[in-house]
Formats: structure tokens, C-alpha cells, sequence
């Protein structure tokens, strides 16, 4: 039999049962939806993570020093000149102060912030600029905020780059908003060069956070044990040391926290792709029920077929493509349903996790996926009733009732 006449034998069969064939692929249905909407969820949650996190910066490398004596730049200095690997090494001293804006006043996380700090943090501008390397170099009055607090304290629709704003007792002009960091989401940040930081805020000159650029082509983890290799040999840290207190140093790449990141929300994936797996099983068994339903109410149609000349694969091939076609159809169904439910759930997470949007994430691989489950779902079910009606004699077929 060609292909266009089984697909239309197919159609046929299951048209003429639409009630029974929809209640059989509830189960696939349930079980694919499960799966979509748990995978677009939490692919959603991980892509809201890596992207507001600030997790997609693999080339970051975070380092923690502690020598008993306050960090400068000339430490950062001599990371980056005897470290191979590095674009720049950058550094930023924080603390906490009030923003006001005269009317509205925000407790928030003030930076003072070096050279390539904004670069190394990969942050994205939203309005305005950046501050310049004068005014870095100067300790200008400058100041660049997050959209978190520029939300706050001239609200959503207004531009906060020309406005004034009051740090401490002292006056600044804000030249740029960046998109916010969701870890600081709750609380906002304003970014100030590090010499104004100094003399008017926190009164001493350490730089407190250490950022590092990569190359593009550097190994992160080879660059991150060298990097610790050379500050323990430096400042005489020992392994001892980080537990005594007495110094410590801990490096760490974003893309070993991005790894991890993916492999947690791996495992969430795995445990809820393995609960949705027995309403699969529940719906295959369906399935097979079904057909050796339709392979016993139509054993004379079996035998007229074989009479007139049909193989025995003729009839596998029949009933199997009916049974991969109740799986894909069901399959279909489940997508849409599970992305669905995802997109409801994801307004859920939201709202929960202030600050953090998480949209479903849902690949084209993913949907092959689905469509391969499905297929061989069908097969595996629908193979022993397609051999069934394969195998019945043409003659005894003929004279059932």
C-alpha cells in the first residue's frame, strides 16, 4: 500500500471513532503537558537567572582577597600583569546610603566603582552613559543608577539621566541608568567613582570587590586556578589560613556558577520528566488497549484486505501508523496545553520572586523530542496489536461474527 492510502485509511479509522480515540490519548495528553510545562518553566527560571543574575557573563572571574591589610588597585595591577588570560582586572568598594531625590528617598547600595567595572559586570545601559574615565580618575559628582531605583524615585515613565539626586549630605547628577541587578532588586544601587566614594562616603580607600574580564579564548577553569595559585603564593595564603580567618582567598568563574546553575536545574528537569513519565506509560497502555479493540472489530475488514491481496506488513503498517498518529495527535495536544499551563505558572513565579520575569522556555529541540517520545510510544504500544491483526488467517477472518 503506498503512503497516501494509509494515511487515509488512517484518518478514517480514527474519524470514525473521535470520542474513543480522544478519551485514549488523555493520557499522553496529561503526560506530554507535564512534561512541557515543567521543562518551559524551568528553562524559563534558568534563562531569567543566567540573563538577570548576570550569569551569561562566562568570562567573569570573581575573586575574594583577604591579606589582612586593605586591597588596592595596584594589587588589582599586579593580577592582571602576571596572570595570562585577562582583558582587565576591575575593582569597587560598596556601601549603603540614602538616595533622595528631595520628595521620594530610597535605603540603597552605593559603589564606588574603578575603571572597566561596568564592563566586567556586563551591565547594560539603559538611558544616558556611563561615567568616563575623568570622571572616574577626578571624583567627580557624578553618579549612574539601576532602573530599580530611577523606578523608585522618578517613577516608570519618567528619565532620571540630567536629574539631581542627594547621596549622603552631597549633591550628584545622575548621567546613566543600567538594567538592575536582580540581587540587589530589592534595594537599588548607584554607581559613583571610587575616589568621591572614598572622601565623602566611606571614608577609606579598600577596594572591597574584585572583578575580572577574560580573554575570549581563555580556559575559565585553568584561568581561575591560576589566578588563585598566584594570590595564595603572593600574599603567603595558605589552605589553613581561609579556615583560621587570618586571610582567605576564593576564585570563582561565573562559568563554573553557570554550570552548576545548569546542572541543579538538570536534575529538576530529570525528577519531573520522570513523574510525568508514568501518565505516558498510563497513556501507551491506553493506546494498546484501544487497538486491540479496533484490531477485534475489524477482524472481517482484516480478512477482505488480505483476501484481496494484502501483506502482512500492509496491516502492521496499518495499525501502527494508527497508533503512532493517536500518540502525535495527543502530543500535539499536550504541547499546547503544557505551554499553557507554563505560561500561568510563570505569572505565578513572578510574582513570587519580586523583580525576576521568567518566561517559559521552549526550544524547537525540545519539540522534536516530544514528537520522537510520541513516535515511540506508538511503536512500543501499538506493535503487538498491529502483529496481532498482521498474523490472523484471511479465512477464519472472514467468517467472524
Amino acid at each position: 500500500m503506498r503512503i497516501r492510502d494509509l494515511l487515509y485509511e488512517t484518518w478514517s479509522a480514527l474519524a470514525a471513532n473521535k470520542g474513543r480515540s480522544f478519551l485514549t490519548i488523555l493520557g499522553i495528553v496529561i503526560g506530554i503537558a507535564a512534561v512541557i510545562a515543567m521543562v518551559s518553566l524551568i528553562g524559563g527560571v534558568k534563562q531569567s537567572l543566567v540573563g538577570e543574575l548576570g550569569l551569561d557573563q562566562s568570562r567573569m572571574v570573581m575573586i575574594d582577597l583577604y591579606t589582612g591589610q586593605e586591597n588596592t588597585f595596584e594589587d588589582l595591577a599586579g593580577i592582571e600583569e602576571n596572570v595570562d588570560g585577562y582583558d582587565y582586572v576591575a575593582g569597587a568598594q560598596w556601601s549603603s546610603s540614602t538616595v533622595s531625590t528631595g520628595t521620594k528617598q530610597q535605603q540603597s547600595t552605593v559603589m564606588g566603582v574603578g575603571e572597566h567595572f561596568f564592563d566586567a559586570m556586563g551591565m547594560t545601559l539603559k538611558e544616558g552613559r556611563l561615567l568616563t574615565d575623568d570622571e572616574l580618575a577626578s571624583g567627580s559628582m557624578s553618579v549612574v543608577i539601576d532602573s530599580y531605583l530611577s523606578r523608585e524615585l522618578f517613577g516608570a515613565d519618567e528619565r532620571a539621566a540630567g536629574k539631581r539626586v542627594t547621596i549622603g549630605n552631597d549633591e550628584y547628577v545622575v548621567v546613566g541608568v543600567v538594567e538592575s541587578a536582580s540581587l540587589l532588586v530589592n534595594q537599588g544601587s548607584a554607581y559613583i567613582p571610587f575616589p568621591t566614594c572614598v572622601a565623602r562616603i566611606s571614608g577609606y580607600a579598600s577596594v572591597d570587590t574584585i572583578v575580572g574580564f577574560a580573554t575570549e579564548d581563555a580556559d575559565m577553569a585553568t584561568l581561575g586556578e591560576r589566578t588563585e595559585s598566584y594570590l595564595r603564593e603572593r600574599y603567603g595564603i595558605s589552605e589553613e589560613d581561609d579556615e583560621s580567618g587570618l586571610g582567605y582567598v576564593y576564585v570563582q568563574t561565573m562559568q563554573s556558577l553557570l554550570d552548576e546553575v545548569n546542572a541543579t536545574m538538570m536534575s529538576f528537569q530529570l525528577m519531573m520528566t520522570a513523574v510525568a513519565s508514568i501518565s505516558l506509560l498510563v497513556g501507551g497502555i491506553g493506546i494498546m488497549n484501544m487497538m486491540l479493540t479496533n484490531v477485534t472489530e475489524r477482524i472481517r475488514e482484516i480478512g477482505l484486505r488480505k483476501a484481496l491481496g494484502a501483506r502482512n506488513a500492509d496491516i502492521t503498517k496499518q495499525f501502527l501508523i494508527e497508533s503512532i498518529a493517536l500518540c502525535l495527535i495527543g502530543g500535539i495536544i499536550g504541547i499546547l496545553v503544557g505551554y499553557g499551563s507554563a505560561l500561568a505558572l510563570s505569572g505565578v513565579a513572578s510574582s513570587l520572586a519580586e523583580g525576576m520575569t521568567v518566561t517559559p522556555y521552549f526550544s524547537l529541540r525540545d519539540m522534536l523530542i516530544v514528537a520522537g517520545i510520541c513516535t515511540g510510544i506508538g511503536v512500543v504500544f501499538g506493535y503487538g496489536p498491529a502483529r496481532r491483526a498482521a498474523k490472523l488467517d484471511p479465512v477464519e477472518s472472514l467468517h467472524y461474527q
